[in-house]
């Protein structure tokens, strides 16, 4: 072995050498089987103790780091501390990484690098914070206990840069998604008035993340679209609604469907009255769509179902949409909703396979568990 390489040629052609797929298992000689645990562990990593030593680097203070002579240029580059929070993210992808960052004291840490001064650690802790928490309920009660959502809203709300700020809005998202008291902190530290304040940004992701989880949460809780009604949202979810970017123009129908359908407030008749500013600019839109060829018309699916359920929601007709038969095309289903154009942001790709799994594993031991009707035998024979 050298140093700490695998000598991976060399396991190659041992293995290879040793099995031809037809021989029978042959003993392995004492020499061979520890050349062949040496090159194993070599290549294996400890996680827990790995994530540990990224823990202790997050707690050396910044001084200290500048006097052992690392620069900022050091600190903010891949061989260093961001270098190590993009490994650390790799590590807590796995739900159960993710929780035992707190037992091993890296959360604290983790959630003390958003205040860090380096605009590069701001951002990759947020990365990791995002990854942490997403569709993690253990990890975002430990983070609220923490007061990471703090941080988070101060990134958000004050930030300098535009990156730290769209990257803070996605960290709180993953955070509150599903996490009542997060969703209930969120809106008690001003939260819709940052995200009225991120629509009117001119940076596309930071107003497509915004555009996200404002419907998410008008559709968690029908009652806020009186308070984003006041705030003045219809108006820039209107103005949005033909942005020149296709996330950006679902995102805004998407919360705008929600307002039309809300008939316990102001919120419906706020996007209808004071002239037809909507209504042309639907009208423009649907124009748009109708003339787009096959191709592009298959990719529009999304918009055509929020044109047409807006359209029918503010003016109780069918859209031209519906009338040309540009709906639902061939080989479409029906949709009886507008589709979640939020959610399957929300998703890490590794959990969402999980879940998934365990979906199916309930449903398959339901399939097993007989149902029982009735009372059960009673214990005697007459």
């Amino acid at each position: 072995m050298d140093g700490d390489r695998v000598n991976w040629d060399g396991l190659l052609k041992w293995s290879l050498a040793h099995s031809d797929g037809t021989a029978s298992a042959r003993t392995l000689s004492e020499r061979d089987r520890q050349w062949f645990v040496e090159a194993m562990e070599a290549n294996t990593v400890n996680v827990i103790k790995r994530m540990k030593e990224i823990t202790d680097v997050m707690k050396v203070p910044q001084d200290i780091l500048e006097s052992q002579g690392v620069s900022t240029e050091d600190i903010e580059g891949s061989i260093t501390v961001t270098g190590l929070l993009d490994e650390l993210q790799e590590h807590v992808e796995t739900i159960d990484m993710a929780n035992d960052l707190h037992s091993i004291g890296g959360l604290v840490p983790l959630i003390d690098y958003l205040k860090n001064s380096h605009t590069g650690i701001r951002a990759k802790a947020e990365d990791v914070l995002t990854t942490v928490v997403q569709n993690n309920p253990k990890s975002q009660q430990l983070v609220m206990e923490a007061s990471g959502l703090e941080p988070l809203m101060f990134n958000l709300t004050t930030d300098p840069d535009s990156t730290v700020r769209a990257k803070a809005l996605g960290a709180i998202s993953s955070l509150i998604r599903n996490n009542k008291p997060g969703t209930t902190a969120f809106k008690l530290a001003n939260g819709y008035a940052a995200l009225r304040d991120a629509l009117s940004s001119d940076n596309t992701r930071f107003q497509r993340k915004a555009l996200n989880l404002i419907h998410y949460l008008l559709q968690e809780s029908p009652s806020d679209c009186s308070t984003v009604t006041d705030l003045g949202f219809p108006r820039l979810l209107v103005n949005l609604a033909s942005n020149d970017d296709s996330g950006v123009r679902e995102g805004a129908l998407s919360s705008l469907v929600e307002l039309a359908r809300d008939q316990t407030s102001a919120a419906a008749s706020s996007l209808t009255s004071g002239g037809s500013r909507l209504k042309q600019i639907l009208e423009n839109r649907i124009d748009s769509v109708s003339n787009l060829d096959a191709a592009e018309l298959a990719a529009a699916r999304e918009e055509r179902q929020l044109l047409d359920s807006l359209w029918s929601a503010c003016y109780s007709s069918p859209s031209a949409l519906r009338e040309k038969g540009l709906l639902v095309l061939p080989g479409e289903e029906n949709p009886e909703q507008p589709p979640d154009v939020a959610g399957p942001l929300f998703e890490p790709p590794l959990r969402a396979w999980a879940a998934a799994k365990n979906t199916a594993q309930k449903e398959e031991q339901q399939q097993k568990n007989p149902l029982l009707l009735g009372a059960g035998p009673s214990g005697s024979d007459g």
